[in-house]
């Protein structure tokens, strides 16, 4: 056992106990957590603190002089008097400098523990109407700082009342303010006629301090913990440009995938939030889900709606049927130049796909038999309002792998020009133990040199029709009456092995793989597209030539922009392709990165 004298210290202590913890056989784990803690630099420096203050109560250390900074300014007054030599002068300098005269300041405070606040006195000339109510007089500081507080008169009494507290704000950190107080005087201006415009309008202008006459409210709200509910913005919100808001400027403006902490809901209308990350303490206020589902409905009755997902901004549902009649190799689609059909390379994992060179662009197009049967689908049924689900905001939770967890599901999606399939295959090559694809089913019949399960799954057509009623498939197409597609099963066979599966599907595809099974994390490719066109030859997609045009690269920024309007609320992060080696480099980055670093999901991901 260790040695200890009475003047051993605790963290000296915590030292010589860590040296004695030897490993055993029975105890082998306990010990390692033992050794762990107390091998912990933030408990040595709290048991070092201990000490510190210990130490400063067994001194009981008392002051010298109570008023300190009194005795300086005589000393100082009495310097001026004389002449003085280069010792005094120095003197006369230091207790005259702001900051030692704020040191002495604080140490007298310190010694006379006048730690208590100076309330005002109270007014002598109070209305004689108040005689029999409880009066408070409220002083508040405030600094080029909203107050944090909204007002509303009472339709029955006609009095001026406190509608709401903004979490975070002068009011709030004051907690002397509460929901349903009675205003009355504002800097000593009674205000019981005024609108509450003019009353908000001399509360924003007020600088400093803020006297406030308040008759408090019956029930003083309780002061409560904040919320642990956490959204993902859905949308775009500027309260600058909502007529609805109670107070522009106490909105809080957001962008689509904005984590936002609701602090309250206790108004059905307007929640107060916080942006995650955000610097500002102070909460605003954001429409809630009710209000903003009410919103969009009645823009659907008066017909001034128009959906970020609409088929009409879809390129792959309008084109369905042309795409089909040009991947059969006819050649009399009206964009196709020089159409060079080919199955893509059995290991790349994708379900389906063809290399179309059109106008010097890679255009990739997978079949898939309910998108072009012209049904409705389940987003256009959504947007239309018929469900009353709207984009507006997920709950989400923070995330984090644990060493037994299986990997997460990486999906890719890609608009035109992306060439994400090159992308997936270089990344997956240079760690193939670490990273796989999933093996795609068809019904050809197997080559010499192919083995089963490895460049494919071969199966009937009697089996892969089954497997398609059985909704088994993520994706699926025909080719030279061969059909090809990517199970969900292969999927799971790829997790199950513990390596991160890497797929690139078309963003439809989603609806399938956003589940808590999976806990897909997407990445949309974009390429890089310059804003004036120099004839680049090291562009995405390329014509023969070498070159592109303009025309195709105003193709690009438009299918960039129709994905990103129909599918960006369901992305986890954007992914600008440059040139291949560093996208590559990035894409490697953002894998490891999802493995230690803790990301946002949808709640039910976790709680299911």
């Amino acid at each position: 056992m260790p040695v200890l004298s009475p003047v051993t210290g605790l963290h000296e202590m915590l030292a010589l106990l860590t040296s004695q913890l030897h490993p055993d056989a029975n105890h082998k784990e306990d010990l390692g957590f033992l050794r762990e803690v107390f091998s912990e630099r933030s408990l040595s420096y709290l048991m070092k603190i201990h000490e510190r203050l210990r130490q400063y109560q067994l001194q009981s250390p008392t002051p010298v002089f109570h008023s300190a900074s009194c005795l300086a300014e005589d000393v100082a007054e009495e310097l001026q008097n004389g002449p003085l030599d280069e010792d005094e002068r120095e003197l006369l300098t230091l207790l005259t400098a702001p900051h030692v005269k704020a040191v002495l300041t604080v140490h007298d405070t310190v010694a006379q523990k006048n730690f208590d606040p100076v309330l005002p006195p109270l007014p002598d000339d109070l209305d004689d109407e108040l005689e029999e109510e409880s009066v408070k007089i409220v002083r508040l500081v405030k600094n080029k700082e909203p107050l944090g507080a909204t007002i509303r008169r009472d339709e029955v009494t006609g009095a001026v009342v406190v509608a709401r507290i903004m979490r975070g704000g002068a009011a709030d950190r004051s907690g002397l303010v509460h929901v349903g107080d009675e205003l009355r005087e504002v800097n000593g201006n009674l205000i019981i006629h005024k609108r509450p415009e003019e009353i908000s309008q001399i509360l924003s202008q007020s600088q400093g301090s803020i006297t406030l006459k308040i008759i408090p409210a019956i029930k003083e709200e309780d002061r409560f913990k904040e919320s642990k509910v956490y959204l993902r913005a859905l949308f775009d919100y500027t309260p600058f440009e909502d007529k609805a808001t109670p107070c522009q400027e106490a909105g809080l403006p957001f962008q689509r995938g904005d984590i936002l902490q609701v602090v309250t809901q206790d108004d059905p209308t307007w929640w107060q939030a916080k942006r995650v990350g955000d610097s500002n303490l102070r909460a605003g206020l954001i429409p809630s889900k009710q209000f903003q589902e009410r919103r969009l409905l009645y823009r659907i009755k008066i017909g001034t709606y128009q959906s970020p997902k609409s088929p009409r901004a879809a390129p792959y549902d309008q084109t369905c049927e042309k795409e089909d009649s040009d991947s059969a190799g006819s050649g009399t689609g009206h964009h196709i130049v020089s159409p060079k059909c080919k199955v893509v390379a059995p290991s790349c994992g994708q379900a389906f796909s063809w290399e179309f060179y059109s106008a010097g662009l890679r255009r990739s197009f997978r079949l898939s038999r309910k998108d072009c049967q012209g049904s409705t689908t389940e987003s256009q049924t959504v947007e239309s309002g018929e469900t009353g689900e709207f984009l507006i905001y997920e709950e989400v939770t923070l995330y984090q792998m644990r060493p037994h967890d299986k990997p997460r599901l990486v999906v890719l999606i890609g608009s035109l020009g992306a060439r994400i399939n090159e992308l997936k295959q270089k990344v997956i090559a240079e760690n193939p133990h670490r990273y796989g694809v999933a093996v795609p089913h068809t019904t050809r019949p197997r080559k010499i040199h192919e083995k089963e399960g490895v460049e494919y799954h071969f199966i009937s057509k009697q089996a892969f029709e089954t497997d398609v009623q059985s909704n088994r498939f993520i994706e699926y197409g025909e080719y030279k009456n061969n059909q090809y597609g990517t199970s969900l099963e292969a999927i799971r066979s790829v997790l199950a092995r513990n390596k991160v599966c890497l797929v690139d599907v078309q963003p439809e595809a989603l609806k399938v793989l956003r589940t808590a099974e999976f806990k897909p994390y997407v990445i949309f490719v974009k390429p890089h597209i310059p804003e004036t066109h120099q004839h680049h030859t090291t562009s995405p997609g390329r014509a023969d030539n070498g070159h592109i045009t303009d025309e195709d690269l105003q193709d690009m920024r438009q299918s960039a922009k129709q994905m990103d309007q129909q599918y960006g609320h369901l992305v986890d992060r954007v992914l600008i392709k440059e040139d291949s080696a560093s996208a590559c480099v990035e894409l490697r980055n953002i894998l490891e990165r999802l493995e230690r670093e803790p990301q946002w999901v949808p709640v039910s991901w976790v709680r299911s």
